[in-house]
């Protein structure tokens, strides 16, 4: 009995100095596990004699009870201080002010695509989007770009097999969308297009945004008047186009589209190098072997098409002068698109 007092106060003051709910499972093992002090008492009992037996079994298991509720009481007393110590560490002081959150913003790119989309689909253009990995067919031979064309050599366009390659234009779309759908005909092609083109004006993966429309009686004079009515929207109520001569396969006449310097109103600043007028897209008419390639056609219908890169205009609308801000996501620089 004396020897059993002993354990207890030993078991007390162990379970006393544990620091914490493991420190106090590892001391109860100590004392009531398979190698505890318990364990080692009950070794014992082979060397008592048969009538001695029962009699050290009940004060063993005696004081099995005794330290199981004492290791109970601890264990209920470490589970409160615990649960205290964690809310005191989880206090929320409500009073005080909370912490703000920045908010995000669209990319400028987002922007004016949204704002395209937007003043486009106001003059009755539906939106089509076609895949960015496309055929030789549908990028080049349907467009009318011949087989020599710069513009299919592998230092400009991203080839994966010989027949595939990542578009290089979205105008692959309006093929698609007239081969499926007669006239009258009215889409916008937004999306990602892919060249071999890096430097501060140029990327190798930008957004373009083609457009087409193709109907009885279309002509050159509804092309500059829609264009009119979208720089009006996306520049300024005073912008006006011009339109110069150019060369691409897919129309006839083709055309460089300029808008007047919306920053000097045409007078001449750094913006558009003193010449009153900025390069804004490339147009022209449907060339006539792009309808007939499509089933269209070209004595009845006549068409016209258009491209602009989505990033030139950003550019040019937010004053930005390289266009890999647009791909750095700098969070200073979009901060700056909040508003």
């Amino acid at each position: 009995m004396d020897e059993n007092d002993k354990i207890v106060e030993e078991a007390e003051e162990a379970a006393s100095k544990a620091r914490d709910s493991r420190s106090l499972y590892e001391t109860k093992l100590k004392f009531l596990g398979r190698e505890g002090r318990l364990a080692t008492l009950m070794k014992r009992m082979k060397e008592l004699a048969a009538a001695q037996r029962p009699v050290f079994g009940k004060q063993v298991n005696a004081l099995r009870e005794r330290l199981e509720v004492m290791f109970a009481e601890h264990e209920e007393r470490m589970k409160r201080e615990e649960l205290m110590n964690k809310l005191a560490a989880e206090r929320v002081d409500v009073t005080m002010p909370g912490k703000r959150h920045s908010e995000g913003a669209l990319h400028p790119v987002t922007r004016v695509k949204n704002e395209l989309i937007d003043i486009f689909s106001g003059m009755g253009f539906e939106v089509f989007e076609g895949p960015e990995i496309e055929s030789d067919y549908y990028n080049f031979t349907a467009l009318n770009t011949p087989a020599d064309h710069p513009a299919r050599d592998m230092q400009d366009t991203f080839y994966l097999t010989d027949e595939f390659l990542l578009r290089t234009q979205t105008s692959a779309g309006q093929i698609r969308l007239m081969e499926r759908k007669k006239p009258p005909i009215k889409m916008l092609s937004p999306g990602r297009v892919f060249r071999s083109d890096d430097d501060a004006t140029h990327s190798p993966m930008f957004h373009q945004m083609e457009g087409l429309v193709v109907d009885k009686g279309i002509t050159l004079c509804d092309l500059q008047g829609m264009l009119d009515k979208f720089v009006e929207a996306m520049f300024s109520k005073t912008s006006r186009t011009r339109l110069r001569p150019s060369y691409f396969p897919f129309t006839e006449p083709s055309v460089e589209v300029d808008v007047s310097c919306y920053i000097c109103g045409g007078k001449g600043c750094p913006l558009c190098k003193g010449t009153g007028w900025i390069e804004v897209l490339g147009a022209g008419m449907v060339n006539r072997r792009v309808l007939e390639n499509c089933g269209v056609d070209p004595d009845v219908y006549t068409g016209f098409a258009f491209g602009m890169g989505i990033e030139r205009i950003a550019m040019l609308k937010y004053g930005i002068n390289n266009i890999k801000l647009l791909t750095e996501n700098d969070v200073r620089f979009l901060d700056q698109f909040k508003n």
